[in-house]
């Protein structure tokens, strides 16, 4: 059994101790918005933030994580207001087939949480989730618009 606290609530999750966060997640405690794309934490689709930052999921034990304050794409709206990320996401119409977009949302947050204008070097040195639609460029528009609002 492993305590983890999900988007400010605790779940008793029934789980081996190697069991990904990732599956927890999904499986365990029914958040289906952080996907599975490549369980080798390269693709960045399972991303969520763990103590605020950024975290491949598929790639780390449930067990690893018990005690800490992990936020899902489910969570990242708050009080019924979505994060700018998520805003500028629609504005920009970013997502094609959506598959990755969450984790990519996930990312960015956390990006303009540490570097709130961040030019295009740093956007392409630290997003490195990978979106095979190819909406770059409506990506990096987003970020632009979410660093300004």
């Amino acid at each position: 059994m492993v305590r983890l606290n999900i988007n400010g609530q605790d779940h008793n999750v029934d789980v081996d101790a190697n069991t990904p966060l990732l599956w927890a997640i999904r499986e365990n405690v029914g958040l289906t918005g952080t996907k599975y794309g490549c369980g080798i934490a390269q693709c960045g689709a399972c991303t969520v933030h763990i103590d605020g930052v950024a975290t491949r999921s598929c790639s780390i034990p449930a067990s690893a994580v018990a005690g800490k304050k992990i936020v899902t794409i489910e969570g990242l709206a708050q009080n019924g207001t979505l994060h700018k990320v998520q805003k500028a996401w629609i504005d920009h119409e970013v997502p094609q087939c959506g598959y990755c977009q969450s984790g990519m949302i996930m990312a960015v947050a956390e990006l303009l949480k540490n570097k709130p204008k961040p030019t295009d070097a740093d956007i392409d040195r630290e997003i490195t989730n990978i979106c095979r639609c190819g909406t770059f460029q409506q990506v990096r528009a987003a970020i632009h618009a979410a660093a300004n609002a």
